[in-house]
């Protein structure tokens, strides 16, 4: 039986910013804006969506990863009962929800990082931490030293060797399943995490709950290391990510082809973007924006998880700068954009629907069938049968010949309607200028 994240299309949100909270939390008072996200589930189900990651979300002192209390909603976008029942929504409408679990360090004000700055040798969480050396101090005037994440002392690592620790971070994502039925864990920093903490956290994942998706966060290095029987579902696809918007920028498709060879078989499973809350937006990265539409023709239909950053459906633009990435995870009115004319947005909703609608995009075998540098065709395979997706990235129409992977003697695509012949086991046929096709091959 298949699982729900081989089939599975996620929007992403980074919540702190969508609803435009402080960037610091230091009130004591609840402002509830999951009725605000609760207007989203109609939009995120017309992209094809059946999956949203949403966080941070425990409470935390500034930008959501600096965690204070993992078993609770940040204040700043509601209640545990809004939650709750923003989570009851989703899966009435069909869809799952994946929290971030940053397990890795947590912040200052977190209850045992205060009890060692209380406490010094006498507390008990002395050793829940990296390194803690009491003959010494840290940069921000604590009278002790410890081991920081990239060497930023507000985030003091995690000991995940500790037994303790470990059990308290499995009961953790135990409280959050029981309380709000999450179906994922995305793990924050997953390629510096110890491996046999991953392994443990599967094994009492899968006891939880079925089907219970772990994805996490790595950049670099062998996938394969993490994405395993015994450790995560999928990571993410990094390397894909930069080889889509370089290889429309360089108009070099052998870039993309050869990072998804590459990852054969493995890529099946990674999770694919094209940005995110770390990374600048598609539309600013592209210096063509007519490539969005081949980028997310690709992204939906290459082998892997695709997922969309919420309002880069919308095209819109923004750049991390050398102090922050506020400009990445930027508030966002829904009703003011879908007021306005966007073609992307009911592209990239017809995507979702044809990936929902082929198992050949959840899992499918996949079949270079044509590169050159400016084109690009591959098939994906469900029980014998394939469909192919062609793009150009050239500012004019191209025609191409392709073979055909399968039996039949007409090819439909699926966006635009239109009929090609199969002829001696080959389709003959015009990709628009910076578009693609995506071509069902069936019998006349």
């Amino acid at each position: 039986m298949s699982k729900w994240y081989e089939g599975g299309v996620f929007y992403h949100i980074y919540p702190l910013g969508l609803v435009g909270a402080p960037k610091e939390n230091r009130g004591d008072s609840v402002t509830d804006h999951f009725g605000e996200l609760e207007q989203w589930i109609p939009h995120i189900r017309s992209l094809g969506c059946n999956a949203i990651y949403i966080g941070p979300l425990f409470e935390s002192s500034t930008h959501g990863y600096d965690t204070r209390d993992y078993r609770m909603v940040d204040r700043r976008l509601g209640s545990q009962e809004g939650f709750l029942k923003f989570t009851a929504l989703c899966h009435e409408a069909g869809i799952k929800v994946v929290v971030d679990g940053v397990f890795n360090h947590t912040g200052r004000d977190f209850f045992a990082f205060q009890d060692i700055v209380k406490n010094r040798e006498q507390s008990p969480y002395k050793d829940w931490y990296k390194g803690v050396n009491f003959g010494g101090s840290s940069p921000l005037g604590d009278s002790f030293g410890y081991e920081a994440w990239q060497g930023h002392y507000e985030l003091p690592c995690l000991n995940l060797h500790h037994p303790m620790v470990r059990q308290y971070l499995f009961d953790t994502v135990n409280f959050w399943i029981q309380t709000f039925g999450i179906d994922g864990i995305r793990l924050d920093c997953a390629n510096v995490l110890d491996f046999g903490f991953m392994n443990e956290l599967r094994k009492e994942t899968d006891r939880m709950k079925e089907d219970f998706w772990l994805m996490g966060e790595v950049i670099h290095g062998d996938y394969g290391r993490w994405v395993n029987d015994s450790t995560l579902h999928s990571v993410t696809n990094y390397e894909l990510h930069k080889s889509i918007y370089s290889g429309h920028n360089d108009h070099n498709y052998f870039e993309i082809a050869h990072n998804v060879k590459r990852l054969d078989p493995i890529g099946l499973w990674l999770y694919t973007f094209v940005d995110n809350h770390d990374e600048d937006r598609i539309a600013s990265k592209l210096q063509n924006p007519e490539h969005l539409y081949p980028v997310y023709t690709l992204l939906f239909t290459l082998p892997g998880i695709p997922s969309v950053y919420y309002g880069s459906e919308f095209g819109i633009e923004g750049k991390r700068t050398n102090w922050d990435d506020f400009a990445l995870r930027p508030a966002i009115s829904l009703s003011d954009r879908e007021a306005k004319s966007n073609s992307l947005s009911g592209f990239i909703g017809r995507l979702g629907q044809i990936h929902k609608e082929n198992p050949h995009f959840h899992g499918g075998r996949y079949q270079e069938l044509l590169l050159t540098n400016r084109q690009y065709a591959f098939a994906r395979f469900y029980e014998g049968q394939a469909l192919v997706t062609a793009v150009n990235n050239d500012d004019r129409e191209a025609f191409v010949q392709i073979a055909c992977p399968s039996q039949g003697d007409i090819a439909v695509d699926l966006l635009s309607g239109e009929e090609y012949p199969v002829k001696d086991q080959k389709i003959q046929l015009t990709i628009p200028a910076n578009r693609g096709v995506i071509l069902k091959i069936m019998e006349g």
